[in-house]
């Protein structure tokens, strides 16, 4: 795929391709930096303190509040919102559950996707199967020959491409189920114990090698996965360049 020379050949006097992502230990963000390449700047936002984050600059505080008020300085902004209000927590007798001990959990998507569509600049919500997001792509980790599986789903502000092919899996999620053990080429990079992938297995299978975090480990998107939104991002823009992709 041939690049356009804006973003990934720029020269120094050039300013840097912006880049905003709300943003954990950066997972996303070291996907973005392998596609867009050493001419992009980026920012992370996190509502909590982030040690560990990669890119070239940290804000803690509200992403919302953050794109409300400088999401239009930024050339691409990605966003994560957290998904327990989202998915299986808050879904079937979870959701009775939570009611009864007077649990909740919020639902940013709809008020994330207000504030960017704010800013007029192309962007990216990710966010599991159950959510509110528009399941414009949806990534997995072996399309990418990783050990996690972890589906994810991108909706795309401002740009479009097209779903990647989906291969088959190569067999089970090690770990227990229901009181039997089971093999498998993936590890279960969430919660602990019960087979669940370690520290060492969640860096291995995501290819994420700056932190050790566990927690912030099992809640960062794999590299591989804004690597491929960000280069077919970069295509999308080709046909207006003038580039052959």
């Amino acid at each position: 795929m041939t690049q356009p020379p804006d973003i990934r050949r720029a020269p120094a006097a050039f300013r840097p391709f912006r880049v905003l992502d709300g943003c954990c230990i950066g997972g996303a963000t070291e996907g973005y930096r392998r596609a867009f390449g050493p001419n992009c700047h980026i920012t992370g936002v996190d509502i909590e303190p982030q040690p560990d984050y990669r890119g070239d600059a940290f804000h803690q505080g509200d992403v919302i509040e953050f794109i409300r008020a400088h999401g239009h300085q930024f050339d691409f902004i990605h966003v994560s919102p957290p998904c327990q209000g989202e998915g299986a927590p808050t879904k079937g007798t979870n959701a009775a559950r939570n009611a009864a001990i007077g649990r909740t959990y919020p639902r940013l998507i709809a008020p994330t996707r207000a504030a960017l569509e704010t800013t007029g600049q192309p962007y990216v919500i990710e966010n599991v199967a159950g959510s509110e997001v528009r399941k414009d792509v949806r990534l997995c980790g072996e399309m990418f020959g990783l050990a996690v599986l972890m589906h994810r789903y991108f909706e795309l502000g401002g740009w479009t491409t097209l779903q990647p092919t989906h291969p088959r899996h190569r067999g089970r999620v090690r770990g227990w189920r229901h009181g039997e053990y089971f093999d498998g080429p993936y590890v279960a990079a969430y919660g602990k114990g019960g087979g669940k992938a370690t520290v060492e297995e969640i860096r291995a299978a995501k290819g994420i090698d700056w932190s050790t975090d566990h927690l912030r480990l099992r809640e960062a998107l794999p590299p591989a996965y804004t690597e491929w939104i960000g280069a077919a991002f970069l295509a999308s823009l080709a046909p207006t360049l003038g580039v052959a992709a």
